[in-house]
């Protein structure tokens, strides 16, 4: 039995939050750390660094997916609306 439409839908909307919420954590935790540009010598300043990119690179594939799924709705809905093609 396949899923309904709205699951795919759901799951892409939680995933997205989630990765609001631990962009949002990584924020405060350079700005608890007061991490600027001079202080590029802190050894967790490279690390930090990596993770906030490796964050904004499964951000993009999120929003891609969501893109994706939500072009596939779309049709999806045109099609049920327009009926079966003769």
């Amino acid at each position: 039995m396949p899923l309904p439409d709205w699951a795919l839908g759901v799951a892409v909307i939680i995933i997205a939050v989630s990765l609001g919420k631990a962009l949002r954590s990584l924020g405060q935790t350079l700005a608890n750390r007061g991490v600027s540009r001079s202080a590029a010598g802190d050894p967790d300043v490279p690390q930090l660094r990596a993770e906030l990119d490796e964050v904004r690179q499964r951000l993009s594939e999120v929003e891609e997916r969501l893109d994706f799924t939500e072009r596939l709705l779309a049709k999806q809905r045109e099609t049920e609306r327009l009926g079966p093609s003769r």
